[in-house]
């Protein structure tokens, strides 16, 4: 059965349960602070457990995107050395919310995996709860037993708190969970060994399928349990694994899930999978890694140096660096990859082939450049080899294998192997070191104490009434105390909010709390899940009482503009740019917009002004805001409203239309268009391949920017004592040009008077001519030009030029070819140690290296001592 089969059979069987198929939650989560990236089918319903959220469905079914590369489930090092760990892969899950319980999980999951796909009875085990004394709980009892009228007794194991007690993180939902196991061994390695004995022993063909988590619990940052508002069961089974059963093989990575993506760049590396351990690692390390890399992308994060960017970023540089250390890949490739994958699994996340072009792009774009900071590394590489062997050492200090690793993306074990190849080893404690200091000032940074909630009044959902009220009387919920960098805030929850929550690229709204006696200031507005998150710097004396609700309508009034305008902005990029134009990424408050877009070369000034001129008139037409609060969302993409990919969306949205302006959208917005006043385009620029970036202004604030380019304008024309601008700016072009000219031919002319000088000093010792002279010269242009000329003109070349350029002191050390190699000479260390007498640093080539510094009196002690170094 190939692997499109046994995902649509697992599909169909719960359908057949009365489950309602729902799609995949996008792999990053936007709206869970304790959540960068959903690494289990869970996440996207982990309100409903909470009680925060009352479920569509009671029962449902889908296959889940999860990637596994931060916080507690990381599987990132994992990746590749073994044959069933990935950063990628797809959760298969059957859900219920407060409906059935235990009997009918383990029931159907054993016909499904018995009957549906045949999978041998005798080969697999089953592991239950055996009950932890930290947490008062009891083995749970209930599972033993009805798996025993299942199974063989001898077959069921009691499991400890890590391996049968299921828990999303530090806190949240979690709950006992029953595991099926199965034995892939051959059968002389099963009558030596029983597969019993290595159950969770990390034995690659003894490997956990499904996981059957009965979800009782709400675990506290005190690390209390309670119990959830109803029981339901999150089940959840590795999709490539299963695959790897059913189609009988002893990798994940022989299945047709991976097998299309490693025998392509098997083929194009010209290796055999399965020849060599080194290879085939790197091999699956690719396979893997770009569909992490690909589906992020498609999801809506670019890689960054932040963020869940950088951890894709990170991502693709591990599978760069394997393809370019094992497999010999000098140039971009895993963006080729891309076209297998859609083939693979496009008509199953459409997201993948909506934008597979746009991801390729990102993909390769982000390889060129790593590539080249490799490159740079190699030199880096190159230059601290050099220095090892003029001082006979053998040992890279671990604080510039750190600087590789820092600066240039060199993981250790990649400086480890060039160091063996070339006789030399890495003070790994002392790489360790310095990265545990990393470690350390980023957790320093990072470290926050979240505190449990605390319930006043119970609600089945938070209402926002922002949309027609910026004054509401509401009531506190819950809340919680935030501790970090030693600073208290508190979190509240209000029963119903004028506050707009930060979501959809709009900032939040701040403003007041007020009661009878006491009056909060609301700092910022946050989204938890489905929870309206409000921040003040102190809790309120009666947390019982009724409270106005005050939004600051200035700072929501400008962003309104700044929201709308991203609206008129998007609509003006497609009608002038094309279709081919997607929203990626937006941020509006009430200074300015930032709206990034898929476009894949820079704007002329034709259609800048163009793009400008549409949303100004958009604008002048004052069109009234077409607002549907509860549509349908087949009915609103009728209505030609886009859905932004990376985006989870229900059953019903709101969509906002401003005449032909359609989307889906959640913010604020103004009455009509003529609200805004003016709109005004501050840049345009790159920032990742594909993607531009369009930063904006509007209202007041455009104003005030035209009337200063107006006075600036206006000055200038002053300055310039003429009214035909242009003309005197072109004049003022020209005869700087010329007095350049003169410049130049002054300064080549002192360089040869300087040179004739430097030649007429020259010192000759043992065959060897020494220049070493203290001088002055315009600027570090002449400096490596009287460096080179000098160096051409005169065989058996030793020269130290300690140069004031306009006061700042510059060093240059040349030296002939032969004496670098005959005299095992090296211009890059020398110049590095006389630029301590100046308080700089430098480098370059063995033959030709400079340096630059803060101290100019140091030049005198260059001069004497250059000539130890010959």
């Amino acid at each position: 059965m190939d692997s499109r089969s046994v995902r649509q059979k697992f599909l169909n069987f719960f359908e057949s349960k009365k489950h309602k198929v729902v799609e995949s939650a996008p792999l990053v989560n936007k709206n869970d602070p304790t959540l960068m990236f959903t690494n289990a089918g869970m996440n996207q319903f982990k309100d409903i457990f909470l009680g925060n959220e009352v479920p569509k469905y009671k029962r449902v079914v889908d296959t889940q995107k999860c990637l596994r590369v931060s916080g507690k489930h990381n599987d990132l090092e994992e990746v590749g050395f073994d044959t069933y760990h990935h950063t990628m892969f797809e959760m298969l899950g059957n859900w219920s919310f407060g409906d059935y319980f235990k009997k009918e999980a383990i029931e159907w999951a054993w016909e499904l995996l018995t009957v549906e796909f045949k999978l041998p009875k005798d080969r697999l085990y089953v592991s239950v709860f055996g009950g932890d004394k930290s947490d008062n709980l009891e083995v749970d009892q209930e599972a033993f037993d009805l798996w025993k009228q299942i199974v063989p007794e001898d077959r069921i194991i009691l499991g400890s708190k890590k391996d049968n007690f299921w828990e999303m993180g530090d806190t949240g939902p979690c709950g006992p969970c029953s595991e099926i196991h199965i034995d892939l061994r051959g059968e002389e390695e099963v009558k030596i060994k029983p597969g019993k004995d290595l159950v969770n022993m990390d034995h690659p063909q003894v490997v956990e399928i499904w996981n059957l988590v009965f979800m009782e619990f709400n675990r506290q940052a005190s690390g209390k349990l309670v119990n959830l508002p109803a029981k339901h069961v999150d089940t959840g089974m590795g999709f490539e694994r299963l695959c790897m059963a059913i189609q009988n093989k002893k990798s994940n990575y022989d299945t047709d899930v991976f097998t299309p993506l490693i025998d392509y760049l098997s083929k194009k590396a010209g290796v055999t999978y399965g020849k060599a351990e080194q290879t085939d690692i790197a091999l699956r390390v690719v396979a893997d890694h770009v569909r992490a890399i690909a589906f992020a992308i498609a999801d809506g994060q670019l890689p960054s140096n932040t963020g869940a960017g950088y951890v894709i970023r990170r991502i693709l540089r591990r599978a760069v660096r394997y393809g370019f250390t094992f497999l010999n890949f000098n140039q971009a490739f895993i963006y080729e990859l891309v076209e297998i994958l859609d083939g693979q699994l496009g008509d199953v996340f459409p997201e993948l082939r909506a934008q597979k072009d746009f991801v390729a792009k990102v993909i390769e774009q982000e390889e060129m450049a790593f590539l080249k900071t490799l490159e740079n590394g190699l030199k880096k590489l190159d230059t601290i080899k050099e220095s090892l062997h003029r001082s006979k050492s053998k040992v890279i200090e671990g604080e510039l294998a750190f600087e590789l690793y820092d600066t240039f993306g060199f993981p250790y074990d990649l400086t480890s192997l060039i160091a063996r190849e070339n006789g030399l080893s890495v003070d790994e404690k002392g790489f360790n070191a310095a990265m545990k200091r990393q470690k350390d000032r980023s957790k320093a940074d990072a470290v926050k104490e979240t505190g449990d909630w605390t319930i006043i009044k119970k609600v089945n959902k938070v209402e926002f009434v922002g949309y027609d009220n910026l004054e509401f009387m509401s009531q506190i919920v819950q809340f919680r105390t935030i501790k970090q960098k030693g600073k208290e805030i508190y979190q509240l929850v209000l029963d119903k909010t004028p506050f707009y929550a930060e979501s959809g690229g709009q900032v939040g709204d701040n403003g007041t709390l007020e009661s009878e006696n006491e009056s909060l200031k609301v700092l910022d507005t946050k989204k938890e899940n489905d929870l309206i998150v409000h921040i003040v710097e102190k809790l309120p004396k009666h947390v019982e009482a009724k409270f106005k609700a005050t939004v600051n309508k200035t700072k929501r009034s400008l962003t309104m503009n700044n929201h709308t305008a991203t609206h008129l902005l998007h609509f003006a990029l497609r009608s002038v740019l094309g279709t081919h134009v997607e929203q990626k990424g937006s941020m509006v408050n009430e200074n300015e917009l930032r709206f990034d877009f898929s476009h894949f070369q820079k704007l002329t000034t034709e259609e800048i002004n163009e793009v400008e001129l549409i949303v100004n008139q958009l604008i002048r037409e004052n069109i009234q805001l077409d607002e549907h609060r509860n549509m349908p969302i087949e009915e609103a993409k009728g209505l030609g409203a886009m859905a932004l990919f990376g985006e989870k969306y229900g059953d019903h949205v709101r969509v906002v239309k401003f005449g032909e302006s359609v989307e889906l959208c959640g913010g604020t917005h103004v009455q009509a268009t003529g609200n805004i006043g003016y709109f005004k385009m501050i840049s345009e620029s790159s920032i990742a391949a594909g993607v531009r970036r369009i930063e904006a202004i509007t209202a007041e604030g455009a104003e005030q920017y035209v009337n200063e380019q107006l006075k600036l304008l206006a000055e200038v024309k002053g300055m310039l004592k003429g009214t035909d601008l242009k003309a005197a700016v072109q004049q003022l072009m020209e005869e700087k040009s010329h007095l350049e000219k003169e410049v130049q031919q002054l300064y080549a002319d002192k360089s040869k008077d300087l040179k004739k000088d430097l030649l007429a000093n020259k010192v000759e010792e043992n065959g060897i001519i020494k220049i070493i002279e203290k001088i002055a010269l315009p600027n570090a242009d002449a400096l490596k030009q009287l460096s080179f000329e000098l160096k051409n003109a005169v065989d058996n070349l030793f020269m130290v030029l300690a140069a004031n350029i306009e006061g700042k002191p510059q060093i240059a050390v040349v030296i002939s070819e032969n004496l670098v190699k005959d005299k095992s000479l090296n211009a890059g260390n020398i110049v590095r140690e006389l630029a301590k007498e100046i308080q700089g640093g430098g480098g370059g080539q063995p033959f030709y290296a400079t340096a630059g510094g803060k101290d100019i009196s140091g030049l005198d002690m260059v001069v004497k001592n250059a000539a130890k170094y010959i």
